[in-house]
């Protein structure tokens, strides 16, 4: 039996859980998020947890089973506690300015770079080499900070471009003289 799909998901003071019609929707003080539940998998709502029980061994109820499970524990953490990733900005005259709901990025192109994220997900520039990306949807929150990054990765010669904080960039060596 899968390991994580047999944990019950808790759930967090101030969070509320409704199931209607294969749609599970968790409300807390982050937000709200729904999720379309596979059919085969059923989901049990207790008063302090939720469990997630499959029908059978088969391989894909297994991956369904974890799956789910895990889901679900990302909604219940999100909206409890929210998520969130950091972005270091390295390299000479590269910097990030919070601007609206978006941000502007000068990256060393001949232009600057406007972004605006997409709806449940804020942007944060504490200062001008740290961007802070958050939000209650993991996947959100996730897949933004992989399009920030996107637009200059780290080279590994110098190690400039954005990266997410604590981050290894394998360096290269550069050209040697011929002898």
């Amino acid at each position: 039996m899968s390991r994580i799909g047999r944990m019950p998901v808790s759930i967090v003071k101030g969070v509320e859980v409704k199931q209607k019609e294969g749609t599970l929707n968790v409300k807390g003080p982050k937000g709200e998020l729904s999720l379309t539940v596979h059919p085969d998998m059923s989901v049990v709502i207790d008063e302090a947890e939720i469990r997630v029980e499959r029908p059978s061994d088969h391989k894909d109820h297994r991956a369904l089973h974890g799956l789910t499970r895990s889901l679900i524990n990302n909604m219940v953490t999100g909206v409890s506690e929210g998520f969130s990733k950091t972005l270091e900005i390295i390299g000479v005259g590269y910097r990030a300015d919070a601007k609206g709901q978006g941000v502007t990025l000068n990256l060393g192109f001949s232009h600057p770079i406007e972004y605006v994220p997409t709806d449940g997900v804020k942007l944060e520039c504490p200062n001008q080499t740290t961007i802070v990306v958050s939000g209650a949807d993991k996947q959100k929150v996730g897949q933004t900070a992989a399009e920030i990054r996107a637009f200059r990765p780290p080279e590994p010669y110098k190690g400039k471009g954005i990266r997410y904080q604590g981050e290894y960039v394998r360096r290269k060596a550069g050209k040697t003289a011929g002898a």
